[in-house]
């Protein structure tokens, strides 16, 4: 456990096993190469596979074009490139598309895209005329770029699969949550879902905690980043409440929640959420003193300059790679969260 100015990074025990297969070897014909957007994660997945990031030439022209050159032979191998697509959304984005397509070009056997964060995933449908479903636009350009399987963690809404016509694998960060939570021995626990949408992920998450109680927020939003709370269904009172979510941008739904919570006499309020996409103002407004403990994943990193004293950021290394393990090998991965 390492301390940076109030954060606190915890190394995740929930897949602690080093893979049983045999090591990974040249002959294993795994490559495993990291986009620019989250480097310390692909190192740390490399360093549960036993392995070394592949080697690559990264760089910008002059007006911002991107440039990748893959500097090992790919010829035949299953090649996993690691790329949340975070903010800057557009540069990492375009990043993994250049990645896939010199992979491609490199006669890679297979590419499978690691979206630990899928950018572009809240427009997953039209809600008003004249809209682009750009959860779609950018499955199609992956598929096109050459892309043969996905992986990604923590959609925002798990339909987005359906948008693909290639292997697709989603996996979840709740185990890491969960075995963290559990080690507090939190008392009177409420697993509360900030809005009606993400009852089904609440639901399964409190299931997991011992069938904890479940409670809902009723909000109605005005408009985007924009939340407006009404009531909670459930009780609450005297009880130490845990939001779930899939994701923190603003923070404005996670707050206005907390302070509902709080009026109705919740004794303690932590949040939980597997990526800290952090967009201003969530830094003043999770730091607030509403929460007693932000707890969110590696997914997406922290800068030093997002992190404050409540902060608590989980690794969710391990669950990668062994999920790129049981990829490769063609096990399930289903039973990772059984």
């Amino acid at each position: 456990m390492n301390a940076l100015r109030g954060l606190v990074v915890i190394r995740s025990a929930t897949l602690t096993i080093q893979p049983t297969l045999p090591t990974v070897t040249e002959n294993n014909r795994l490559r495993l190469f990291s986009g620019s957007a989250n480097v310390p994660l692909s190192q740390e997945v490399a360093r549960y596979l036993g392995m070394d990031l592949g080697p690559m030439v990264r760089k910008r022209f002059a007006d911002g074009e991107i440039y990748i050159q893959i500097q090992e032979s790919i010829r035949g191998c299953d090649v996993y490139l690691i790329q949340p697509c975070c903010s800057p959304v557009n540069d990492h984005l375009m990043e993994l598309l250049i990645m896939i397509d010199a992979c491609r070009r490199a006669s890679a056997r297979q590419i499978t895209a690691v979206l630990p964060y899928y950018g572009y995933a809240r427009a997953d449908r039209k809600t008003a005329g004249r809209e682009s479903i750009t959860a779609k636009l950018v499955a199609n350009l992956m598929t096109e770029a050459g892309a043969g399987r996905i992986l990604a963690m923590d959609l925002h809404s798990a339909q987005i699969q359906g948008y693909f016509d290639i292997p697709f694998d989603h996996v979840y960060g709740s185990p890491v949550l969960l075995e963290y939570l559990a080690s507090k021995n939190l008392p009177d626990l409420v697993v509360v879902s900030p809005d009606v949408g993400g009852v089904a992920r609440a639901r399964a998450f409190a299931k997991k905690l011992d069938d904890a109680p479940l409670a809902i927020i009723d909000k109605r939003r005005q408009a985007h980043n924009v939340a407006e709370v009404f009531n909670v269904i459930g009780d609450v009172k005297g009880k130490t409440a845990v939001l779930v979510d899939d994701m923190i941008d603003t923070a404005g739904t996670i707050c206005e929640g907390a302070k509902l919570l709080r009026k109705e006499g919740a004794r303690q309020v932590y949040a939980c959420a597997t990526h800290p996409v952090f967009s201003p103002p969530a830094i003043e407004r999770l730091s607030s003193g509403l929460f007693e403990e932000v707890i969110v994943t590696n997914t997406i990193p922290v800068p030093l300059d997002k992190q404050f004293s409540q902060l608590t950021v989980l690794s969710v290394a391990n669950l990668v790679g062994e999920t790129i393990w049981r990829i490769h090998e063609d096990s399930s991965v289903s039973s990772m969260f059984r």
